[in-house]
Protein backbone atom coordinates (compact mmCIF):
# COMPACT_ATOMS: atom_id res chain seq x y z
CA UNK A 1 0.00 0.00 0.00
CA UNK A 2 1.47 3.79 -1.34
CA UNK A 3 0.57 6.80 0.72
CA UNK A 4 1.70 9.56 -1.82
CA UNK A 5 3.23 12.86 -0.72
CA UNK A 6 0.34 15.16 -1.60
CA UNK A 7 -2.08 12.64 -0.41
CA UNK A 8 -0.47 12.72 3.20
CA UNK A 9 -0.83 16.01 3.71
CA UNK A 10 -4.06 16.29 2.20
CA UNK A 11 -5.75 13.68 4.63
CA UNK A 12 -3.60 14.85 7.28
CA UNK A 13 -5.72 18.19 6.79
CA UNK A 14 -8.68 16.79 6.68
CA UNK A 15 -8.13 15.10 9.87
CA UNK A 16 -7.14 17.72 11.73
CA UNK A 17 -10.06 19.93 10.62
CA UNK A 18 -12.11 17.72 11.03
CA UNK A 19 -10.77 17.44 14.70
CA UNK A 20 -11.17 21.48 15.42
CA UNK A 21 -7.97 22.58 13.68
CA UNK A 22 -7.88 25.89 11.66
CA UNK A 23 -6.95 25.24 8.12
CA UNK A 24 -3.66 27.05 8.49
CA UNK A 25 -2.96 24.99 11.95
CA UNK A 26 -3.64 21.96 9.96
CA UNK A 27 -1.52 22.79 7.61
CA UNK A 28 1.87 23.28 9.69
CA UNK A 29 1.23 20.07 11.17
CA UNK A 30 0.78 18.32 8.73
CA UNK A 31 3.67 19.77 6.46
CA UNK A 32 6.24 19.22 9.81
CA UNK A 33 4.47 15.22 9.69
CA UNK A 34 5.60 15.16 6.09
CA UNK A 35 8.68 16.47 6.43
CA UNK A 36 9.23 13.52 8.43
CA UNK A 37 8.21 11.21 5.84
CA UNK A 38 10.09 12.55 3.04
CA UNK A 39 13.66 12.81 4.76
CA UNK A 40 13.29 8.87 5.72
CA UNK A 41 12.66 9.51 9.17
CA UNK A 42 9.02 7.65 9.26
CA UNK A 43 9.25 7.11 12.59
CA UNK A 44 8.04 10.67 13.61
CA UNK A 45 5.82 11.01 10.13
CA UNK A 46 2.44 9.50 9.79
CA UNK A 47 3.32 6.63 11.86
CA UNK A 48 3.48 8.94 14.67
CA UNK A 49 -0.04 10.67 14.00
CA UNK A 50 -2.54 7.46 15.79
CA UNK A 51 -0.84 8.45 19.13
CA UNK A 52 -1.55 12.05 18.36
CA UNK A 53 -4.95 10.92 17.70
CA UNK A 54 -4.86 9.39 20.91
CA UNK A 55 -3.53 12.17 22.79
CA UNK A 56 -6.39 14.47 21.80
CA UNK A 57 -9.09 11.78 23.01
CA UNK A 58 -7.24 11.57 26.02
CA UNK A 59 -7.30 15.56 26.65
CA UNK A 60 -3.73 15.99 26.79
CA UNK A 61 -3.31 17.22 23.38
CA UNK A 62 -5.81 20.28 23.16
CA UNK A 63 -7.07 21.78 19.24
CA UNK A 64 -8.14 24.84 19.67
CA UNK A 65 -6.40 27.65 22.46
CA UNK A 66 -3.86 30.27 22.53
CA UNK A 67 -0.30 30.14 23.04
CA UNK A 68 1.15 32.66 25.20
CA UNK A 69 4.40 34.36 25.67
CA UNK A 70 5.00 34.12 29.49
CA UNK A 71 8.63 36.11 29.09
CA UNK A 72 9.97 38.24 26.19
CA UNK A 73 13.12 40.68 25.66
CA UNK A 74 14.75 41.72 22.75
CA UNK A 75 16.40 38.52 22.27
CA UNK A 76 14.76 35.69 24.37
CA UNK A 77 11.23 34.66 24.77
CA UNK A 78 9.88 31.80 27.09
CA UNK A 79 6.66 30.09 25.25
CA UNK A 80 3.70 28.25 26.98
CA UNK A 81 2.01 25.70 24.64
CA UNK A 82 -1.10 25.29 26.64
CA UNK A 83 -0.88 21.76 25.14
CA UNK A 84 -1.56 22.37 21.76
CA UNK A 85 -0.31 20.33 18.88
CA UNK A 86 3.71 20.63 19.69
CA UNK A 87 4.42 21.61 15.77
CA UNK A 88 2.42 24.76 16.13
CA UNK A 89 4.05 25.65 19.39
CA UNK A 90 7.50 24.87 17.61
CA UNK A 91 7.03 26.49 14.55
CA UNK A 92 5.70 29.61 16.51
CA UNK A 93 8.53 29.47 18.75
CA UNK A 94 11.33 29.15 15.74
CA UNK A 95 10.06 32.15 13.95
CA UNK A 96 9.84 34.50 16.78
CA UNK A 97 13.77 33.13 17.48
CA UNK A 98 14.75 34.06 13.64
CA UNK A 99 12.24 37.35 13.68
CA UNK A 100 14.33 38.49 17.00
CA UNK A 101 17.62 36.78 15.65
CA UNK A 102 17.25 39.38 12.43
CA UNK A 103 17.03 42.21 14.66
CA UNK A 104 19.81 41.19 17.40
CA UNK A 105 22.21 38.66 15.99
CA UNK A 106 21.20 35.96 18.00
CA UNK A 107 18.11 35.11 20.30
CA UNK A 108 16.81 31.95 21.99
CA UNK A 109 13.11 30.75 22.16
CA UNK A 110 12.54 28.11 25.37
CA UNK A 111 9.49 26.25 25.00
CA UNK A 112 7.02 24.60 27.71
CA UNK A 113 3.53 22.72 28.04
CA UNK A 114 4.52 21.75 24.81
CA UNK A 115 4.18 17.98 22.96
CA UNK A 116 5.84 15.52 20.44
CA UNK A 117 6.98 18.15 17.14
CA UNK A 118 7.96 15.58 14.87
CA UNK A 119 11.48 15.83 13.50
CA UNK A 120 13.77 18.45 15.11
CA UNK A 121 15.27 19.40 11.54
CA UNK A 122 11.90 20.52 10.40
CA UNK A 123 12.36 23.89 12.30
CA UNK A 124 16.11 24.53 11.91
CA UNK A 125 15.09 24.26 8.24
CA UNK A 126 12.74 27.26 8.78
CA UNK A 127 15.76 28.86 9.87
CA UNK A 128 17.70 27.72 6.95
CA UNK A 129 14.90 29.36 4.71
CA UNK A 130 15.36 32.63 6.18
CA UNK A 131 18.79 32.83 5.71
CA UNK A 132 19.90 31.99 9.39
CA UNK A 133 21.57 29.58 11.39
CA UNK A 134 18.99 27.39 13.33
CA UNK A 135 19.86 25.02 16.14
CA UNK A 136 17.16 23.14 18.18
CA UNK A 137 17.07 20.88 21.05
CA UNK A 138 14.41 19.17 22.96
CA UNK A 139 14.04 16.69 25.51
CA UNK A 140 11.73 13.18 26.08
CA UNK A 141 10.39 11.18 28.82
CA UNK A 142 13.78 8.81 29.85
CA UNK A 143 14.58 6.23 27.59
CA UNK A 144 18.81 6.49 28.42
CA UNK A 145 20.48 4.94 31.20
CA UNK A 146 23.38 7.31 32.64
CA UNK A 147 26.68 5.03 31.79
CA UNK A 148 27.04 3.07 34.79
CA UNK A 149 23.54 2.67 35.67
CA UNK A 150 20.66 0.73 33.84
CA UNK A 151 17.09 2.91 35.06
CA UNK A 152 16.26 5.27 32.46
CA UNK A 153 16.71 8.66 33.63
CA UNK A 154 17.58 10.80 30.50
CA UNK A 155 15.54 11.20 26.94
CA UNK A 156 16.80 10.86 23.72
CA UNK A 157 17.51 14.59 23.23
CA UNK A 158 17.81 15.40 19.73
CA UNK A 159 19.71 18.13 18.53
CA UNK A 160 19.40 20.11 14.94
CA UNK A 161 21.55 22.18 13.34
CA UNK A 162 20.93 24.00 10.03
CA UNK A 163 22.98 26.09 8.17
CA UNK A 164 22.15 28.91 5.17
CA UNK A 165 24.02 27.94 1.77
CA UNK A 166 23.86 29.54 -1.80
CA UNK A 167 23.80 25.55 -3.33
CA UNK A 168 23.76 23.06 -0.67
CA UNK A 169 21.35 22.02 1.70
CA UNK A 170 23.72 21.65 5.18
CA UNK A 171 21.69 19.93 8.10
CA UNK A 172 21.73 17.41 11.05
CA UNK A 173 19.16 16.03 12.89
CA UNK A 174 19.82 13.26 15.42
CA UNK A 175 19.34 11.89 18.74
CA UNK A 176 21.72 12.01 21.00
CA UNK A 177 20.90 8.09 21.76
CA UNK A 178 22.10 5.05 19.56
CA UNK A 179 18.58 5.56 18.09
CA UNK A 180 15.63 7.50 18.36
CA UNK A 181 12.58 6.09 20.17
CA UNK A 182 10.40 6.51 17.66
CA UNK A 183 12.54 3.87 15.79
CA UNK A 184 11.51 1.58 18.76
CA UNK A 185 8.14 1.91 18.41
CA UNK A 186 8.14 1.61 14.66
CA UNK A 187 9.75 -1.22 14.31
CA UNK A 188 7.55 -2.90 17.42
CA UNK A 189 4.65 -1.89 14.98
CA UNK A 190 6.33 -3.38 12.06
CA UNK A 191 6.99 -6.52 14.28
CA UNK A 192 10.74 -6.02 12.94
CA UNK A 193 13.82 -6.47 15.17
CA UNK A 194 16.17 -3.67 15.68
CA UNK A 195 19.90 -3.50 15.05
CA UNK A 196 22.61 -5.10 17.79
CA UNK A 197 24.02 -2.23 20.14
CA UNK A 198 21.59 -0.07 20.64
CA UNK A 199 19.50 -1.06 23.31
CA UNK A 200 19.45 -2.92 26.89
CA UNK A 201 16.49 -4.72 28.13
CA UNK A 202 15.33 -4.13 31.67
CA UNK A 203 18.02 -6.26 33.40
CA UNK A 204 20.13 -4.40 31.22
CA UNK A 205 21.23 -7.09 28.88
CA UNK A 206 21.59 -6.20 25.15
CA UNK A 207 18.44 -6.94 22.72
CA UNK A 208 17.61 -6.93 19.58
CA UNK A 209 13.74 -6.88 20.55
CA UNK A 210 12.45 -3.65 20.46
CA UNK A 211 9.46 -4.64 23.34
CA UNK A 212 12.00 -5.73 25.34
CA UNK A 213 13.99 -1.96 24.72
CA UNK A 214 11.35 -0.17 25.52
CA UNK A 215 10.87 -2.15 28.45
CA UNK A 216 14.72 -1.38 29.42
CA UNK A 217 16.76 1.34 27.58
CA UNK A 218 18.59 2.57 25.03
CA UNK A 219 22.06 3.13 24.92
CA UNK A 220 23.75 6.63 24.06
CA UNK A 221 25.62 6.70 20.96
CA UNK A 222 29.58 7.00 21.22
CA UNK A 223 29.08 5.97 25.13
CA UNK A 224 30.43 9.30 26.90
CA UNK A 225 30.20 11.75 24.38
CA UNK A 226 26.48 10.92 24.15
CA UNK A 227 25.39 10.88 27.48
CA UNK A 228 27.08 14.14 28.33
CA UNK A 229 25.62 15.62 25.86
CA UNK A 230 22.06 13.94 26.00
CA UNK A 231 22.35 15.28 29.90
CA UNK A 232 23.25 19.14 29.52
CA UNK A 233 20.21 19.13 27.06
CA UNK A 234 18.12 18.17 29.22
CA UNK A 235 19.00 21.02 31.42
CA UNK A 236 18.72 23.20 29.08
CA UNK A 237 15.18 22.02 27.66
CA UNK A 238 14.55 21.39 31.17
CA UNK A 239 15.03 23.79 34.39
CA UNK A 240 16.09 26.48 31.97
CA UNK A 241 13.11 26.81 30.06
CA UNK A 242 10.48 25.87 33.08
CA UNK A 243 10.12 22.50 31.54
CA UNK A 244 10.45 18.91 33.63
CA UNK A 245 13.90 16.75 33.65
CA UNK A 246 15.10 13.46 33.90
CA UNK A 247 11.96 11.03 35.76
CA UNK A 248 9.68 13.99 35.52
CA UNK A 249 9.32 14.28 31.83
CA UNK A 250 6.31 12.30 30.70
CA UNK A 251 4.15 12.77 27.61
CA UNK A 252 6.23 12.43 24.51
CA UNK A 253 5.97 8.68 23.92
CA UNK A 254 2.42 7.91 23.72
CA UNK A 255 0.49 11.11 24.98
CA UNK A 256 -1.59 9.03 27.40
CA UNK A 257 -0.21 11.54 29.74
CA UNK A 258 0.32 15.68 30.28
CA UNK A 259 2.89 16.50 28.16
CA UNK A 260 5.90 17.69 30.31
CA UNK A 261 9.04 17.90 28.01
CA UNK A 262 10.65 21.49 26.87
CA UNK A 263 12.20 22.92 24.05
CA UNK A 264 14.84 25.47 23.02
CA UNK A 265 15.51 27.29 19.39
CA UNK A 266 17.95 29.11 18.90
CA UNK A 267 18.87 31.44 15.53
CA UNK A 268 21.42 32.87 14.45
CA UNK A 269 22.08 35.67 12.18
CA UNK A 270 25.02 35.44 9.71
CA UNK A 271 24.85 38.97 8.25
CA UNK A 272 25.61 40.13 11.92
CA UNK A 273 28.77 38.50 12.11
CA UNK A 274 30.12 38.66 8.34
CA UNK A 275 28.93 39.48 4.86
CA UNK A 276 26.62 36.90 4.32
CA UNK A 277 28.12 36.68 0.86
CA UNK A 278 31.08 35.78 2.29
CA UNK A 279 29.73 33.42 5.10
CA UNK A 280 28.13 31.17 1.89
CA UNK A 281 31.21 31.44 -0.20
CA UNK A 282 33.52 29.92 2.40
CA UNK A 283 30.95 27.64 3.32
CA UNK A 284 30.64 26.56 -0.06
CA UNK A 285 34.21 26.36 -0.31
CA UNK A 286 34.29 24.15 2.78
CA UNK A 287 31.85 21.78 0.82
CA UNK A 288 33.70 21.58 -2.17
CA UNK A 289 37.14 20.62 0.34
CA UNK A 290 35.48 17.64 1.78
CA UNK A 291 33.57 16.31 -1.34
CA UNK A 292 36.77 16.54 -2.92
CA UNK A 293 38.97 14.63 -0.03
CA UNK A 294 37.44 10.88 -1.13
CA UNK A 295 33.87 9.11 -0.64
CA UNK A 296 32.19 11.08 1.41
CA UNK A 297 29.28 13.42 2.05
CA UNK A 298 28.22 16.71 3.89
CA UNK A 299 25.45 16.59 6.11
CA UNK A 300 21.99 17.01 4.92
CA UNK A 301 23.01 14.99 1.61
CA UNK A 302 21.43 12.09 2.32
CA UNK A 303 17.73 13.80 3.42
CA UNK A 304 17.78 15.02 -0.45
CA UNK A 305 18.85 11.84 -1.96
CA UNK A 306 15.78 10.25 -0.10
CA UNK A 307 13.10 13.41 -0.37
CA UNK A 308 13.60 13.49 -4.31
CA UNK A 309 13.18 9.50 -4.12
CA UNK A 310 9.81 9.55 -1.66
CA UNK A 311 8.19 12.29 -3.94
CA UNK A 312 8.57 10.36 -6.80
CA UNK A 313 7.68 6.88 -5.28
CA UNK A 314 5.44 7.11 -2.35
CA UNK A 315 5.69 5.79 0.97
CA UNK A 316 4.96 2.35 1.75
CA UNK A 317 2.10 1.90 4.39
CA UNK A 318 2.23 -1.35 6.72
CA UNK A 319 -0.93 -3.30 7.80
CA UNK A 320 -0.86 -2.31 11.21
CA UNK A 321 -0.96 1.49 10.39
CA UNK A 322 -3.17 1.15 7.28
CA UNK A 323 -5.46 -0.46 9.86
CA UNK A 324 -4.87 2.38 12.50
CA UNK A 325 -5.45 5.54 9.58
CA UNK A 326 -8.51 3.45 8.09
CA UNK A 327 -9.96 3.44 11.95
CA UNK A 328 -9.06 6.98 11.90
CA UNK A 329 -10.49 7.80 8.84
CA UNK A 330 -13.78 6.05 9.85
CA UNK A 331 -14.65 7.62 12.88
CA UNK A 332 -14.20 10.89 11.43
CA UNK A 333 -16.41 9.74 8.22
CA UNK A 334 -13.84 10.50 5.55
CA UNK A 335 -13.08 8.34 2.85
CA UNK A 336 -9.88 7.04 3.47
CA UNK A 337 -9.93 5.03 0.49
CA UNK A 338 -9.48 7.75 -2.31
CA UNK A 339 -5.76 8.50 -0.14
CA UNK A 340 -4.10 4.99 -0.28
CA UNK A 341 -3.25 3.31 -3.66
CA UNK A 342 -2.25 -0.53 -3.96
Amino acid sequence: MILTAKKEKSLIIEILIKLGLSEEDAGIVAEATLDADLKGFTSHGIGRFPQYIHGIEEGNIKTEGDITIEKETEAMALINGNSLFGQLVAHKAMMLAIEKAKKMGIAAVGTHNSHHFGVTGYYSDLAIRNEVIGVVTANTEPAVAPLGANKPLIGTNPIAVGIPADETYIAVDMATSASARGKLLEAQRKGEKIPEGVALDSEGKPTIDPEEALKGSILPFGAHKGYALAFMIELMTGPLVNASCGTDVKGTANHTEKCTKGDLFIAIDPSKFVDMDQFKDNTEDFIKQVRASGDTFVPGDLEVKNIAENEKNGFKVDEKLYDNLKSIGDNLDIDFSKYISE
